[in-house]
């Protein structure tokens, strides 16, 4: 008759602490492939880290059990970062990122604290992708009130969708978060600042060229500046005396010369000169005063 150890699927003997004593048997075990039926993804998870944290279990080892654990919760990483899908950012990164948070929990993992893994690394996955989206995920910078009120805002649509059976309003959501309908619709429109379309994205015209965001931008008009100033000193112009106001349309609406003003309206240039710069300064008085 074959010994306990000849039995397949046999586990090794343990000591007290439940380590197994024999690690060479439980190489051997190792290298054996199993089915589902004979070991589940918890118990090889529980072997692995028993495995990693055996003071007998050599560095190279070491890095092999700590590199099976990485692919053998991947899944977990990507039910996670589906989570976050449609946000503005590929689902290939989001699984990067959060691999990073599995290795994170894989280094971080203490088997005495009788939990199982999956629980201690979820929180860990979600909290790196989040952090992901808060530094870098927002094409514009985005106070971080509004970015949890759009997560708070995500959570409870899907919710009450199921609950209603349509789509709740503003004020539903308002009203099951206790905020205002103005604060819903300000986190429901900082979604907008994952992604900005840059200017020199083109768009197909009907000639079939690519025509871009930025050929479709007016130039700035240079006689805008003085739009409001000329708007501002018509109705000082208007209270100014006839001759005064003659005087300056010529000049500045003809282009007229103080001769040509003192031969048109009868009197010396130097009558002319002394008219119009009191009647200039007597406008930037009155402008200024008005500003």
């Amino acid at each position: 008759m074959s010994g306990p150890e000849s039995e397949p699927g046999r586990e090794p003997a343990h000591g007290s602490s439940g380590v197994p004593t024999d690690l060479s048997a439980l190489n051997r075990r190792r290298r054996t492939p199993l089915t589902a039926r004979q070991i589940s993804t918890r118990e090889l998870s529980n072997s692995l880290f028993t495995e990693l944290t055996h003071p007998d279990t050599s560095d190279a080892r070491r890095i092999d059990c700590r590199d099976e654990l990485v692919r053998l919760h991947l899944p977990l990483v990507d039910h996670c970062a589906r989570r976050f899908m449609n946000r503005g950012e590929p689902l290939d990164d989001l699984v990067q990122v959060g691999t990073i948070g599995l290795i994170k929990s894989v280094d971080r993992f203490d088997t005495e604290r009788g939990v199982e893994f999956s629980t201690y690394a979820t929180p860990t996955i979600l909290g790196e992708i989040k952090r992901y989206f808060r530094d870098k995920g927002w094409a514009i910078r985005v106070p971080r009130r509004l970015q949890e009120l759009r997560m708070s805002i995500g959570a409870v649509t899907g919710d009450m969708s199921q609950e209603l059976g349509r789509s709740p309003t503003p004020r539903e959501i308002a009203l099951k978060l206790g905020v205002s309908v103005e604060e819903v619709m300000e986190g429901i429109e900082s979604a907008n600042a994952y992604s900005t379309l840059s200017l020199d994205a083109g768009d197909s015209g009907e000639d079939g060229q690519s025509n871009s965001m930025l050929d479709t931008l007016g130039m700035d008009d240079e006689a805008l500046a003085h739009v409001e100033i000329r708007e501002s000193i018509k109705p000082l112009i208007e209270q100014l005396p006839p001759r005064e106001k003659r005087i300056l349309m010529l000049r500045f609406f003809r282009g007229m010369t103080q001769s040509q003003i003192a031969d048109e309206i009868g009197v010396s240039q130097m009558h002319v000169s002394r008219l119009l710069n009191r009647t200039l300064a007597q406008l930037r008085t009155s402008l200024s005063e008005v500003s």
